[in-house]
């Protein structure tokens, strides 16, 4: 579909659905190309000298009801272990759940959203499960990763507005196989009132892009938490979190490569997917 003209003077803002109209000419905020410049680096960072770092939850769910037709996540629990102790080294108050319901997880974030995080500098929330596509797994059925999140949005969860609400997801999103392929490459002021969109400052660092497995060791873990944990390790006092996730695309891609009886899913590779709404850099205190 071509590009819809709404502005109704030249250089007016438009959007790109054919069903929209407006009678007013939207305007970005801001003024001259300086005043700007200079508003942007002075609200470049995330604040994190609030009195706390803020909770990280981690749902760890290992033993799945026979009707789910999942098998045991063997090596999870060193996940859930490894995350606990990252987070808590970053001043997080960590909390893990294990073998949750469908209904018990949403219950669980629910309440997390609506408690008062007004003195906290963020939120964590770490889900290790089995999944498809866009869905998680309780341990009896399966439910839309948007539903969870969703109850964080800043029309819905008010003390977390404009603070990042950071989700690590250590699931399958589908049944493809990654072969790879061989590569000769080598290595703000406080006083200021403004509208944010609801969906901002959320960060989803999924183990794996859509569509695809993603593997886990059942003895040392998924390749993608370990790899998390390992580089939040060693960078977090240099590094703000993109950068720090763009190490942890790079030490999965290169560092691992699935070892397995069966041919099909022998000698594979993976790579994370980070999603992110942030609107600042986010540096660890």
């Amino acid at each position: 579909m071509a590009d819809n003209q709404n502005g109704i003077h030249a250089g007016g803002d438009n959007t790109d659905a054919g069903t929209y109209s407006s009678n007013q000419q939207i305007h970005l905020k801001g003024g001259t190309t300086k005043e700007i410049e200079s508003k942007f680096n002075h609200l470049f960072r995330y604040r994190t000298d609030y009195p706390e770092m803020g909770v990280c939850v981690i749902v760890n769910n290992k033993n799945f009801h026979p009707s789910t037709r999942m098998g045991m996540r063997n090596g999870t629990d060193l996940d859930a272990q490894k995350l606990q102790g990252t987070f808590k080294s970053l001043g997080y108050k960590v909390l893990v759940y294990n073998d949750l319901k469908c209904s018990d997880i949403y219950e669980l974030l629910k309440k997390a959203a609506e408690d008062d995080h007004s003195k906290r500098s963020s939120f964590v929330c770490a889900l290790l499960s089995h999944g498809e596509d866009s869905l998680l797994y309780g341990v009896d059925d399966a439910m839309p990763v948007k539903r969870l999140t969703s109850l964080f949005r800043g029309d819905r969860c008010k003390t977390l507005v404009g603070k990042p609400k950071l989700f690590f997801i250590q699931a399958c999103r589908g049944t493809e196989l990654d072969s790879g392929v061989e590569t000769d490459s080598g290595g703000g002021s406080q006083e200021e009132t403004h509208r944010i969109p609801v969906e901002a400052d959320f960060l989803y660092a999924y183990s794996t892009v859509p569509g695809y497995y993603s593997w886990r060791n059942t003895v040392n873990g998924s390749w993608f938490i370990q790899s998390l944990c390992e580089m939040l390790k060693l960078h977090h006092r240099q590094l703000e979190l993109i950068q720090i996730l763009t190490c942890v695309n790079h030490m999965v891609a290169l560092e691992f490569e699935s070892c397995s009886t069966q041919m099909d899913f022998h000698a594979k590779k993976q790579i994370p997917c980070v999603v992110s709404m942030l609107t600042k850099a986010f540096y660890f205190p």
